[in-house]
């Protein structure tokens, strides 16, 4: 038997028990350890998800890591008892952009675990084995759910193209921010800058690498200062003061979620200032390739920014946490 958590519509979800899915060809089925719960979830819950980007009844959960249980017709058996995470974008593999390697920006249609196809909010998730990143035989699974995020700020890092000595701010101290903070630090930057309302919320920041904390207000200070802003907050005014924070020349790498509404960046200022500017929405294959390697290597470490744990049984408490106002949240884990 395996169990789901199935969003009916928007508001309303329950637990379904039922048969243990059967990998089909080309597919694996795995044992899920640990599933994170993201801000996209929420509004998968209440509905405030684009309808291009969801399909009801759905069970959610795109961030995950487990063990290969059972595999599916032309799949290598010895996948079964690996430990794993899996890409959640099911790419397309054949138009141009797949053919680029831009897997995140597959012209085929939207079809993401999770989203479109049942996810890891369950005890077992089936997903094409093309999609599978193998772990190492004692990687910590709990950690590995967080490696979806840590593969999304991957493709953001490498976007930024981060150099020694730079001076690099990171927008924001969520999941992500602090997952960039992380993979900054092992440039070796001359300085590498934290701004964040909540301070509370950037606690963890000095000790993956930050040398210093700053609030937004302060922050103007240092406007033209930073060769290379990492935005990860998407609050409504973070993409144009990102850009005002860059030096003349500079880049910067937008991966929060905005939505409509939010303050535009100013053409001029872009424009007199020649920034280089980069958006991120997903991961593709290459971002957890490089995500995975540096989990391998002990260069990332996600563990630290879980603070809560729930059963499915309390899915929608466990909802209910995510994107509020307590500082002391951090990333939500469903343990099946």
């Amino acid at each position: 038997m395996s169990r789901a958590v199935v969003v009916d519509e928007p508001g309303v979800s329950r637990i379904v028990d039922g048969e243990r899915p059967e990998p089909g060809p080309g597919e694996v089925l795995v044992k899920v350890a640990a599933a994170g719960i993201c801000l996209s979830d929420r509004e998968v819950y209440h509905g405030r998800r684009d309808p291009g980007y969801v399909r009801y009844p759905v069970t959610p959960g795109h961030e995950w890591s487990g063990t290969v249980e059972a595999v599916g017709g032309g799949v290598d058996p010895a996948l079964v008892g690996r430990r794993t995470v899996a890409e959640g974008f099911r790419a397309c593999s054949v138009c141009e952009r797949c053919r680029a390697g831009d897997t995140s920006l597959c012209t085929g249609g939207y079809d993401e675990t999770g989203f479109t196809r049942p996810g890891a909010f369950a005890d077992h998730v089936t997903v094409p084995a093309r999609l599978l990143h193998p772990l190492a035989d004692d990687a910590d699974l709990r950690a590995a759910a967080l490696l979806e995020p840590a593969a999304v700020v991957a493709g953001a890092v490498r976007a930024g193209r981060p150099e020694p000595g730079e001076r690099i701010a990171v927008v924001g101290a969520g999941t992500l921010g602090l997952l960039a903070v992380q993979f900054l630090a092992a440039y070796a930057p001359g300085e590498l800058t934290v701004i964040e309302p909540r301070t509370r919320r950037a606690d963890l920041a000095p000790t993956f690498g930050a040398h210093e904390i700053l609030t937004p207000a302060d922050a103007e200070k240092r406007r033209g200062h930073y060769d290379l802003v990492v935005e990860t907050a998407g609050a409504p005014t973070t993409a144009a003061s990102s850009c005002l924070l860059a030096r003349r020349g500079g880049r910067v790498v937008l991966t929060g979620m905005f939505t409509a509404g939010a303050t535009g960046i100013d053409p001029v200022h872009l424009s007199l200032s020649q920034l280089t500017v980069r958006s991120v929405f997903g991961a593709p294959s290459s971002a957890w390739s490089f995500a995975v390697r540096a989990f391998t290597a002990g260069l990332l470490d996600p563990g630290p920014l879980i603070t809560h744990e729930f059963p499915l049984e309390r899915y929608a408490e466990a909802i209910a946490l995510v994107g509020g106002d307590d500082p002391g949240t951090g990333k939500v884990l469903l343990r099946p």
